[in-house]
């Protein structure tokens, strides 16, 4: 589905369950995630991974990573497509995201810079409209950088050469645009094992991101049959942040749903990752 005029806000799906609805709850509990997270100084990244879940599972890694990351005005989200819905890659491409207290404005030139370079990219609108692992990163980028513009882009079943190609693209668009960008690749880790297995799971997919290697960790992935839901996104952002020349990515976070509750028969694994400039 074409995105048209009358899809140019596209309206909050997971407040007041993923986050909180009211603007001002929203406001205090992602600023409490940021000030926990004691980072003492903030620093330039190309790429970052993050965690989608509530806030009360993986709201502190994804204060972690956001908290020590400098978040430039332009920033790419990519996304798993949890619904089934849409393009395989769903970009998109103008207007706003509404979220409790706000929108944000859609970098409508590096949207148009991404879909005229990256084969099968569409302008679509129906892969976002009940997304979430999206929308739940923007209050985080948001209270970083107020004067944020954002490109949300939902990736389907794609290939590892698909994906690193992707991620290829994506860093020529950047050049043309010629300003900063952070590219966010939005994942949770292993799902619904007991916590010692998931946490031991979860190392086994985090060695290849950590070293840089976009094929590898999609292979290791789909190899081992790893419910690691944002692999494709990662894979891309890893040859993103390959191509253009990023540091060693560090891991800064990582959790387990069993963290909040105590319950450690069927985990969530949230793991945050910074990829330094």
């Amino acid at each position: 589905m074409s995105m048209s005029p009358t899809d140019t806000i596209r309206q909050p799906a997971v407040a007041g369950r993923f986050y909180p609805a009211d603007a001002s709850r929203l406001a205090a509990e992602v600023s409490g995630f940021l000030a926990d997270a004691h980072a003492e100084r903030s620093r330039r990244a190309v790429a970052v991974m993050v965690p989608h879940a509530g806030y009360v599972y993986s709201g502190g890694v994804a204060g972690r990573v956001f908290a020590g990351v400098e978040v430039p005005n332009t920033v790419v989200v990519l996304c798993p497509n949890h619904t089934g819905r849409g393009a395989r890659i769903a970009v998109a491409p103008h207007g706003a995201w509404r979220l409790p207290g706000g929108n944000i404005p859609i970098d409508s030139e590096l949207a148009a810079e991404i879909l005229a370079r990256v084969p099968d990219a569409r302008a679509d609108a129906e892969a976002h409209r009940f997304e979430h692992a999206i929308e739940v990163e923007l209050p985080f980028l948001l209270a970083r950088q107020p004067a944020l513009k954002v490109v949300p882009i939902v990736l389907g079943h794609l290939s590892a050469a698909e994906a690193i190609s992707l991620g290829e693209q994506l860093d020529q668009a950047v050049r043309a645009v010629g300003r900063p960008v952070l590219v966010v690749a939005s994942s949770d880790m292993s799902h619904y094992l007991p916590d010692s297995e998931t946490r031991a799971v979860d190392r086994v997919a985090l060695e290849p991101l950590l070293a840089l290697d976009p094929a590898a960790l999609y292979r290791t992935v789909a190899d081992n049959d790893i419910s690691m839901c944002g692999f494709i996104p990662a894979t891309a952002m890893l040859a993103y942040a390959r191509a253009v020349g990023a540091g060693a990515p560090e891991l800064v976070g990582y959790a387990t749903s069993g963290d909040a509750f105590g319950d450690r028969e069927r985990v969530v694994g949230y793991a945050g990752v910074v990829l330094p400039g």
